[in-house]
């Protein structure tokens, strides 16, 4: 009888460490699925933020995240674009005039504008990153809305990255700006301004033959 009613109390108390021990690996594992990895690029405020239109990734090469360009709208004629222009939302109508301007041209200049010719339902980086590098130049039209949008700023920075020395293939077209708001990245290379009778359009378009000519 000793014996039989002495071994329900070992269990019942084996029970409790088993249960608290099954409680601290539950906590240890949904603490582990709430947080985030930070990668050495990025900061703090990049992971804690969600990405958005307010909040492009970090700077990388593009070639990550399309690695092989696509066929452009001139088909078996050529892989690339001539002219990818990055410019703000509430600068599309000039954007759309400059196209128009650079595509009327006898030399019947390719250019990819974002909101025209991107993939629909493609991601935002993937679309943009594949804009820059299916493209010989990149024409950026500076405005106060371009320094005010987050995406503009992460276009003009990749496209720096890409081809920091290829002279004469980033284009800065600046219009509604003085020269003390002109980027400082951008600095050490000759902009347009857009203050002319053609909204410097001539300019741009001469810079682009100009460089296509220095290809072949």
């Amino acid at each position: 009888m000793a014996s039989s009613t002495s071994s329900p109390a070992p269990r019942s108390r084996s029970r409790k460490p088993l249960g608290r021990m099954a409680d601290w690996f539950r906590q240890a594992l949904s603490k582990k699925a709430t947080k985030t990895p930070v990668s050495p690029e990025c900061s703090p405020s990049d992971v804690s933020q969600p990405s958005s239109r307010d909040s492009p990734p970090p700077l990388g090469p593009c070639s990550e995240a399309s690695p092989t360009p696509t066929p452009t709208r001139a088909g078996a004629e050529s892989s690339l674009d001539d002219v990818c222009v990055c410019h703000s939302e509430e600068d599309l109508a000039a954007a759309q005039e400059l196209v128009s301007y650079l595509e009327g041209h006898a030399a019947r200049l390719r250019c990819f504008l974002q909101l025209r010719d991107a993939t629909p339902g493609g991601a935002i980086v993937s679309e943009l990153c594949q804009a820059l590098s299916s493209s010989h130049c990149r024409v950026l039209l500076i405005t106060p809305g371009f320094l005010r949008d987050p995406w503009c700023r992460y276009q003009m920075l990749q496209a720096l990255s890409e081809a920091p020395g290829a002279e004469g293939r980033t284009i800065p077209l600046m219009s509604g700006l003085s020269r003390a708001a002109y980027p400082a990245e951008l600095r050490f290379m000759y902009f347009v301004d857009g203050r002319g009778p053609d909204g410097g359009f001539r300019q741009v378009q001469e810079a682009v033959l100009r460089y296509l000519q220095s290809l072949s």
